[in-house]
């Protein structure tokens, strides 16, 4: 039984073919003009292979969906009522879905939500400090994402009981897990809080909205904050982790790693109000790569790495007298999902 997982963007879109938990196939097709396009493409390199169920990764599930849900018309419906709440992900999610449903109408189709994962955050962890009817009425609250990814960690360490998981890619989220449940997650409502990222500007002081809402407009100041700010606005060289690297002693550059590795070393130690955990673990593009920012957060966190191990990208890189575990490890997000439709 074959299962297709696609992960689609407004711009891309990823796939993987599984049978069980072997790996057939992977790609990944960028510059899409439109979603039937990219699936008929999809298509054309599986070729004759014969799929079962597809996975669609949706970003945002709200409050309803916090398992694993087979597509039909009226759970289509309701999803596109939560567009408002990931407006630069859930509309490509869902025309994604309409289209591999034209042209796969035999398979059965799932959506799996980066929200579900964080389901489980009790009532302390996900409630801000608003009104309570704002809550009730609107669904203002913290929903967590990445969370397909952080599941997948926490499968891959499972023997420890309390873990921290560090997603950091484009996007960056940091996840308390116990037991194998999330508990405590630094994204928010929206994946804008936390971490400055690779062009958001992460957590910041809300009335610095109304300063610059003095000279701008709302849509001005969602561009700065989304698109504009983290690595690309901070460094005023670039987004992307690999470029600041190429110039390590620029002052933007120091800028970043200096300011990115404090903010999450403060995150994680908040984390250890759940209690001091047995391991860490850095995953995704950044997280598994870029052995300067994990060197450079442990030692804020006062945690000895093994750094021939860490600069080697190895899977454990804590030193032997660390009480705390590092970890490095590649997420699998695709496998993931085949998993929980299994």
């Amino acid at each position: 039984m074959s299962t297709l997982v696609i992960n689609a963007g407004s711009s891309s879109l990823r796939f993987a073919l599984f049978n069980g938990e072997k790996e057939l196939n992977r790609g990944h097709i960028d510059r899409i003009k439109s979603h039937d396009e990219a699936m008929r493409s999809v298509l054309k390199i599986l070729k004759d292979q014969k799929i079962d169920k597809v996975g669609h990764r949706v970003v945002h599930g709200g409050e309803k969906f916090t398992k694993p849900t087979k597509i039909n018309f009226l759970n289509l419906r309701q999803l596109e009522k939560l567009n408002g709440l990931a407006p630069l992900h859930n509309p490509a999610n869902i025309a994604c879905i309409k289209a591999a449903r034209k042209v796969l109408p035999r398979a059965t189709h799932y959506a799996v939500f980066d929200t579900a994962f964080h389901s489980t955050l009790p009532e302390k962890a996900f409630l801000y400090g608003l009104p309570y009817k704002l809550y009730k009425k609107e669904g203002i609250r913290r929903y967590g994402f990445h969370g397909t990814s952080h599941e997948y960690i926490a499968g891959e360490l499972k023997k420890y009981k309390k873990i921290i998981s560090c997603h950091i890619g484009n996007g960056v989220s940091i996840t308390a897990i116990q037991n194998g449940k999330s508990v405590d997650t630094s994204m928010g409502f929206t994946p804008l809080e936390g971490p400055m990222m690779g062009t958001r500007s992460g957590t910041i002081d809300p009335a610095i909205i109304f300063h610059l809402a003095k000279n701008r407009s709302l849509t001005e100041i969602e561009k700065i904050l989304e698109h504009e700010s983290g690595f690309k606005g901070l460094s005023e060289i670039s987004s992307d982790i690999r470029d600041l690297w190429a110039k390590p002693k620029s002052a933007g550059t120091l800028r970043v790693f200096d300011v990115f590795s404090y903010q999450m070393a403060k995150i994680i130690l908040g984390m250890y109000a759940n209690g001091q955990p047995a391991a860490i673990s850095f995953t995704a593009g950044i997280g598994e790569n870029a052995f300067y920012l994990r060197s450079r957060i442990c030692k804020y966190l006062n945690i000895d790495l093994d750094e021939k191990a860490n600069m080697a990208n190895a899977r454990e890189i804590s030193s032997k007298k660390s009480a705390i575990k590092i970890f490095v490890i590649k997420t699998n997000e695709e496998l993931q999902i085949a998993r929980k439709i299994a």
